[in-house]
């Protein structure tokens, strides 16, 4: 056993990894910079400029530099990165606690921008990357590099991170805006890494009508079952746990088995080739939903702050490494003698993420708002503003999609494959950086009254543990915001009565299905554990079934 963990550790860990005392040696040093890291964003919180990712992002510069120097220049990170590290060990905590913590009421009330920004707007955006891609480097001959490469460019930089302006934003002030930044992210991820997979499982070396339309159809097969496949994980975890009841013996069992069967949803997406991400995100939606009602309240508090706990610092693990990795000698070697053309491949995909991400977000927000009838509803073009500035930042699912893409064959023996993996390090630094250092001023010039919302658009749900109770799908109006829309007589437009009405009506039979079917069965909201002596006792007044 020991010699596995010591060749574990050697995979992962790079020149430092002559002895099994190196590579702890090297193991808490990477642990304590994590903490500096905890610690410095910590004090440096309410700073107009430096958020988290920020913070992490220099730390690791730093870092690199003092390693590079060490070591004479041969490394500049303490771990090698991997795909399989961060798509298998810390991409599931981040995804699935955007889920679990999601406020649905809000989500699924915009369920349809969310939709529009995150599948729709993400397409358009990878159009246009690896359309300005095939134009712009084939004619700067930067490498050898085909169609799939350049379709698996726009993947790539389709990605959002949105980290950086979900940090500022406040989702009780601007419920609005925080849940169309925070769905159309992660909707976004997800759609870019089923694209991403979707040109990895084809040959596109000869591109037809019966390839597109096989595209198209693996795209929208992997986006439906990996859907349904956390819907039914998350069912599942609900129902064992409902029946079984753990917490009359030991509420670790309950814990223990939320946080494995979360993990279970990842690794089985990952196991039949569908897209982990949207697998484990709705798995913490339908977790948060039923699984998590039918828990002890000790429960419920352990695993919520769990959750959140393994995100974030997975987040900054994420972000350390970024900027050690940002120094890598032996990525840049190769293209030393060209720095003016890396630069260009840089610039240009700069400007292609920045063009990509205006051709939809405005006409779509255009569109969006014809569906609406009440003005709070909809995405003024502060807000529309707010949003594309928000999907200009790349982090670490661009940078693990560039990985796998381009060190297949060696990034060290391929131009094309370094250029491609610096230029992806060049954009997520700058962009991180630069954009991210003016997130926090922006949203103050644009949102300045963000702090005297009136209270019909300040979320009622609150931010303790009992903030899951909010139901899985909420009114599509809410009626303190416009307290005459229920009784004025009001004709809709053909638009807005195709993407409005209908979500109103599933919302209307989904409410009396999951009251009359799914509740009996999975629990949820209103199923209240009872141990006689023991604080659930208590809770049974505090937990009543909510009239909808």
């Amino acid at each position: 056993m020991a010699l596995e963990i010591d060749s574990i550790l050697g995979k992962w860990l790079g020149l430092n990894t002559t002895s099994s005392h190196t590579a702890v040696a090297s193991t808490n040093l990477f642990v304590a910079l994590l903490c500096a890291c905890i610690i410095v964003g910590h004090l440096l919180e309410e700073n107009r400029w430096i958020n988290e990712s920020i913070t992490a992002l220099s730390i690791g510069l730093c870092t690199g530099v003092v390693i590079l120097l060490s070591t004479g220049g041969r490394s500049s990170h303490l771990l090698v990165f991997s795909e399989e590290l961060f798509f298998i060990y810390l991409l599931p905590p981040i995804i699935f606690n955007a889920g679990f913590q999601v406020k649905k009421k809000h989500f699924f009330r915009n369920f349809m921008t969310i939709m529009l920004f995150g599948a729709i707007g993400t397409l358009i955006s990878f159009g246009i990357i690896s359309l300005g891609a095939i134009h712009f480097f084939q004619k700067m001959n930067i490498g050898s590099l085909d169609i799939a490469d350049y379709l698996a460019i726009g993947a790539i930089f389709s990605a959002t991170d949105s980290v950086c302006t979900l940090q500022v934003l406040n989702q009780d002030e601007t419920p609005l805006l925080y849940s169309l930044v925070f769905g159309e992210g992660v909707v976004n991820d997800a759609t870019s890494v089923v694209l991403f997979n979707a040109i990895q499982s084809f040959d596109l070396s000869h591109i037809g009508s019966s390839i597109a339309l096989q595209f198209v159809g693996s795209f929208f097969y992997l986006f439906i079952t990996s859907t349904l496949l956390g819907v039914l994980t998350g069912l599942v975890s609900a129902y064992i746990i409902k029946r079984l009841y753990f917490g009359r013996h030991s509420t670790d069992r309950e814990v223990a088995l939320m946080i494995l069967m979360a993990y279970f949803s990842y690794m089985l997406a990952e196991l039949f080739s569908l897209s982990a991400i949207l697998t484990v995100f709705f798995c913490g939606i339908v977790m948060s939903h039923y699984t998590w009602h039918n828990v002890t309240e000790s429960s419920r508090v352990t695993t919520k702050h769990a959750f959140a706990t393994l995100s974030f610092v997975a987040e900054i693990f994420i972000f350390l490494y970024v900027g050690m990795d940002a120094l890598d000698i032996e990525k840049w070697r190769v293209i030393s003698n060209s720095p003016g053309k890396s630069i260009g491949v840089s610039s240009i995909l700069l400007a292609l993420v920045l063009v990509g991400r205006a051709a939809f977000v405005f006409p779509l927000s255009f569109l969006s708002n014809l569906t609406k009838k009440s003005s709070f509803e909809k995405v003024n073009i502060k807000q529309q503003f707010t949003i594309w500035w928000a999907g200009l930042m790349r982090g670490a699912v661009s940078m693990a999609l560039a990985y796998n893409q381009f060190t297949r064959s060696g990034h060290t023996q391929l131009r094309g494959n370094a250029m491609m993996i610096t230029s992806t390090i060049t954009v997520v630094l700058f962009s991180t950086v630069v954009f991210g250092l003016m997130t926090k001023p922006l949203i103050r010039i644009l949102l300045p009254s963000s702090k005297h919302i009136s209270g019909s658009m300040i979320s009622s749900e609150p931010s303790t543990p009992k903030s899951l109770t909010t139901s899985l799908l909420s009114n599509g109006q809410d009626p303190e915001a416009d307290p005459a829309g229920d009784q004025n007589v009001y004709r809709p437009t053909s638009l807005r009565m195709l993407l409005c009405t209908p979500s109103h009506t599933v919302h209307h039979y989904w409410r009396k299905f999951d009251n009359s079917f799914m509740r009996p069965v999975f629990g949820g909201r209103g199923f209240v554990p009872f141990v006689p002596g023991s604080p659930t006792e208590q809770d049974v007044l505090q937990w009543p079934p909510q009239s909808e």
